[in-house]
């Protein structure tokens, strides 16, 4: 055998050698971790049921929020201001000897506006040919108290210091008390969606065995608002308004997707 001959063969044994090598070591530990990790990333195929469940009850609203105000009207805006800042000062004050304390009283809209008398149809925005008579100032107290009895009394108080303007007035509850219900809620949502879950498989001869999502859907009550024509209040000033709250119906509902198995 020539010494070419032996290089050669020499050559072919160190390939072959390599390549088993090569082979017994991706069927050592190495592979074995590689091939379990493989494993994880495989995600079966999953059996669901969505179902919604709601709940509802009745509460009894602890808050009542109350808009209310003066419009005056003079031939110079100054004029128009003083009027409403005495009607404004003067419904305040009352308020407050009523027991609503200061913080729960505050003011959210004020306007100045100039009155025309306009005679013609609609003009451009922001031309007017029509004669001035005068400015309107409108101001609007915000009124927030859980001193629900004190409604009626509110306004027939404001309505006699000079205030010819209310908005609304609207009983609901409290953020505390909100969350109170929204958690008893919730719960009574979550237990009416399995009960559906669980008699819609019962004829499947399916079984809840996880829970894949919860979705939570916002809890809003509806308020209950009470309009009122100044005038007749106005009319029979003796006799107290009555404002009276009664429950309120709030409902919520929850999706939530089970993960099912047979029995």
């Amino acid at each position: 055998m020539t010494n070419k001959t032996i290089t050669a063969v020499t050559a072919v044994v160190t390939v072959f050698i390599a390549s088993v090598a090569a082979l017994c070591g991706m069927c050592g530990p190495d592979h074995d971790a590689y091939a379990q990790a493989a494993m994880y990333y495989y995600v079966p195929p999953q059996n669901t049921i969505s179902v919604t469940g709601t709940a509802t009850d009745a509460a009894s609203p602890d808050l009542v929020v109350m808009q209310l105000g003066a419009d005056t009207q003079a031939k110079t805006a100054q004029e128009a201001m003083v009027q409403n800042a005495q009607i404004m000062n003067a419904t305040t004050a009352a308020i407050e000897n009523l027991g609503i304390p200061a913080d729960e009283i505050g003011t959210i809209n004020f306007q100045i506006q100039p009155v025309y008398n306009n005679t013609g149809g609609y003009l451009p925005y922001g031309k007017s040919e029509g004669h001035l008579l005068g400015y309107r100032v409108s101001n609007t107290l915000l009124i927030k108290t859980a001193k629900l009895g004190l409604a009626g009394a509110i306004l027939d108080t404001a309505v006699s210091q000079g205030a010819n303007r209310v908005d609304t007035v609207t009983f609901t509850l409290s953020p505390a008390k909100m969350q109170s219900e929204q958690n008893s809620l919730i719960s009574q949502a979550v237990v009416d969606a399995q009960n559906k879950a669980q008699k819609a498989l019962a004829p499947l001869n399916e079984k809840i065995v996880g829970v894949k999502s919860v979705n939570l859907a916002e809890i809003r009550p509806q308020p209950l608002q009470t309009s009122f024509a100044v005038n007749q209040m106005i009319a029979s000033p003796s006799v107290q308004t009555p404002i009276l709250a009664s429950s309120q119906e709030i409902t919520t509902s929850v999706d939530v997707v089970f993960l099912i198995g047979t029995q």
